[in-house]
């Protein structure tokens, strides 16, 4: 199995945003460290899965040092990501809500940094948990 780098984001008055240098567009949130080590690695993969049922070429994970050459990467606390063994199937689904229902969750979703797929799948598992 490989792991890829993940940088955490950290501002004032937000959650730690956790992006992947290696996979534009892989990114989640968490409200604290914890929160942000384990909704990375789901948000891994999902988007590789993704990938994979896409027909996308999946990357080689980058060294350290290549991610952090990127100024753009240097204010982030890098951690690293276990990639799965085997990737979750993915489904797509359809539902029907009301529009100010959806609006609600999107906006969620949006201020949270992720989608609404990721927003309602830990929305599921949170009310699972409790």
């Amino acid at each position: 199995m490989s792991s890829y780098i993940a940088l955490i984001h950290k501002d004032a008055d937000s959650d730690y945003g956790v992006s992947f240098p290696d996979l534009p567009g892989c990114v989640t949130a968490g409200t604290d460290l914890d929160d942000a080590r384990a909704m990375a690695a789901e948000a891994l993969a999902l988007h590789l899965a993704g990938m994979a049922e896409e027909g996308e070429a999946i990357p080689e994970p980058s060294s350290l040092e290549t991610v952090m050459a990127d100024p753009e990467n240097r204010d982030g606390v890098a951690i690293l990501v276990q990639a799965p063994a085997r990737a979750r199937k993915i489904v797509r689904v359809n539902i029907t809500l009301a529009e100010d229902e959806l609006a609600a969750i999107d906006a969620k979703a949006e201020a949270a940094g992720m989608t609404r797929s990721g927003f309602l799948a830990r929305a599921a598992r949170a009310l699972e948990a409790a």
